[in-house]
């Protein structure tokens, strides 16, 4: 090879590297396991705010999204993990991934819902509810249930759906809230009544209030704010909460080691903080830990409560939940999965 040849190799090699550059400032990848509709909203509030920034999104449920960081984990893609259960997160290969950092407004979020270390925070939360249709409840003679233990009820056979704990978020913030609330044996004692009345496990954790509503069944086991969601559509649902407390979760971001685009992936981070994204979160989320967010009179009246604190089971363990994912996991398959 001539001087002349490599030099222009060179050249074309640098070309390349700085067109590459170039093709990243101004666009992040985003992993997330919020819901579709609500990435929707708050993306297009996001790009009001900042428009020179592309965000390239892959959304899936929960279990799924853990699994593909995992399974990406030599090579990561994402910027952002947005939105994501702290259990499944909390997951120590997960979080040595995380790059520490404090996004403006950071310290107005109340401790519980940030790391010590800097390595995640939570802008929303959700919480387990019942999506009941009422003109099936009617049409069938069923009772309306108001706890955990009213669906062990034999006239429920074949009228409940609920989420797979393997692939939902939400599935296993009810598999391990039960655990905890009962103690590992009476909990999985009652599980295993529980399925006796299970008509389908389904692989989302909206997706079972939405066939409740569509009056496929009577009861769909979900997260609150799907119902709000139903009920403020129009459909015949109500919205239970189970007296036993609501077992809950804080869906958390994080800023990766590997990012690409780190500038203008803590500018996104730091827009989840806002007051702008902080509106967005009283219409589509049961909770959340940044200061002006506020339920709004349409989702109070669909059935959540003003102050969510009152119905939340308060010996919720999220350490014990992560530590314990595996092994619940494991034994929920062997016993429910189908």
């Amino acid at each position: 090879m001539t001087i002349r040849n490599a030099a222009w190799r060179l050249c074309g090699a640098l070309a390349l590297l700085l067109a590459c550059a170039t093709a990243r400032a101004g666009e992040i990848t985003v992993y997330t396991a919020l819901e579709e509709d609500d990435v929707r909203v708050y993306l297009a509030e996001f790009a009001k705010a900042k428009p020179d920034i592309k965000v390239n999104l892959l959304r899936l449920s929960t279990g799924d999204l853990v699994a593909r960081i995992l399974a990406e984990k030599a090579n990561p893609r994402e910027d952002v993990i947005w939105g994501t259960a702290v259990t499944q997160l909390s997951d120590p290969r997960i979080l040595e991934m995380a790059e520490p950092y404090k996004p403006a407004g950071i310290d107005a979020v109340k401790t519980a819902f940030k790391d010590p270390q800097n390595r995640w925070f939570a802008t929303t939360g959700y919480f387990a509810g019942f999506c009941v249709n009422t003109e099936v409840l009617a049409k069938k003679n069923l009772p309306m249930p108001s706890s955990w233990q009213d669906l062990l009820n034999p006239v429920y056979k074949g009228q409940i759906v609920m989420p797979n704990a393997a692939s939902s978020g939400t599935g296993y913030l009810m598999i391990v809230s039960l655990l905890q609330m009962k103690g590992e044996e009476k909990g999985w004692q009652f599980l295993q009544d529980l399925d006796k009345n299970i008509a389908q496990y389904i692989k989302s954790g909206s997706r079972p209030c939405k066939m409740a509503a569509a009056g496929e069944y009577a009861i769909g086991l979900s997260f609150a704010f799907s119902g709000v969601k139903q009920i403020m559509e129009g459909y015949p649902v109500k919205l239970v909460i189970p007296s036993e407390g609501a077992g809950y979760e804080i869906e958390v971001s994080m800023l990766m080691k590997t990012a690409k685009n780190k500038a203008d992936a803590k500018q996104f981070l730091d827009w989840l903080l806002t007051l702008d994204a902080a509106k967005l979160y009283g219409e589509r989320s049961e909770m959340s830990s940044v200061p002006g967010a506020k339920a709004t009179p349409a989702v109070l009246k669909a059935g959540l409560p003003a102050d969510v604190s009152t119905v939340l089971y308060k010996g919720m363990d999220f350490n014990a939940s992560a530590k314990n994912k595996d092994a619940i996991l494991a034994e929920w398959k062997k016993r429910f999965e189908r």
